[in-house]
């Protein structure tokens, strides 16, 4: 089932500045420091991190969403695909199921566990039950946990910019991605204070203003606090919780 924690102290297996080859917190969590910065617990991709760097989440499997179903009563906790997939063991643990279309439509549930599957169908067990009984009508889409795997912006992005790496971590090792408050980031381009940045189309990892000051289809991280020039690293307030 579904824990859900309020904002008091909590105890911290592993420290900020801290890379792990084993997960000592679950992927995602958040913790904040008692100066007021925030972060999200994660794993790294197949590439190393990078310090000061725009991290995203795994880039979408398309052929994971849109699936058909068969019918689930409410209060049960499975999910059966009638659309085939091809899915490693627990690829998709501790991500999400979207009810996307049709009866249930509106609700989302962690998903707990799953076989592996090779343009098969697959049964994913939840975990929560679910609440509204689905149908052979509804649709479903399958999302990671957008803090496994993630990997740095890249300039086309192919997920959404989840956090800044504090320190270098190994891939598939697991760490803290800063989310919230003043940190250390690249800057690509002059940056002006208090102008607000986005991922950087241009350089991986990196933050930029728009040239303008018109809004731009880049995801907005953050705001400038102090000006810096271009492949400096710059001390940004991160607003991503």
């Amino acid at each position: 089932m579904t824990q859900l924690t309020g904002t008091g102290p909590q105890v911290v297996s592993q420290g900020l500045f801290e890379e792990k080859e084993s997960a000592l917190h679950n992927v995602g969590e958040f913790i904040r420091s008692n100066d007021g910065r925030s972060y999200r617990y994660c794993k790294a991709g197949g590439t190393a991190l990078a310090a000061g760097k725009l991290q995203q989440g795994v880039a979408e499997d398309t052929g994971d969403a849109n699936l058909a179903i068969a019918a689930s009563a409410a209060d049960t906790n499975t999910i059966t695909t009638t659309s085939t997939v091809t899915v490693t063991a627990n690829q998709y643990a501790n991500g999400f199921v979207v009810i996307a279309d049709d009866a249930g439509e509106g609700f989302i549930y962690a998903i707990d566990s799953h076989p592996a599957a090779t343009a098969a169908v697959v049964t994913l067990t939840l975990k929560d039950n679910i609440q509204v009984a689905l149908t052979t009508s509804t649709t479903i889409d399958l999302i990671s946990n957008p803090y496994d795997g993630v990997i740095i912006c890249p300039t086309t992005l192919t997920s959404t910019p989840r956090g800044v790496a504090v320190t270098a971590m190994t891939a598939a090792y697991y760490g803290w991605l800063q989310v919230g408050g003043p940190a250390s980031v690249l800057a690509d381009g002059t940056l002006t204070i208090g102008l607000d940045v986005v991922a950087s189309d241009n350089t991986a990892g990196a933050v930029e203003v728009t040239a303008d000051g018109a809004p731009e289809q880049l995801p907005k991280v953050g705001r400038v606090l102090a000006a810096s020039s271009s492949t400096e690293y710059a001390a940004i307030d991160l607003m991503m919780v």
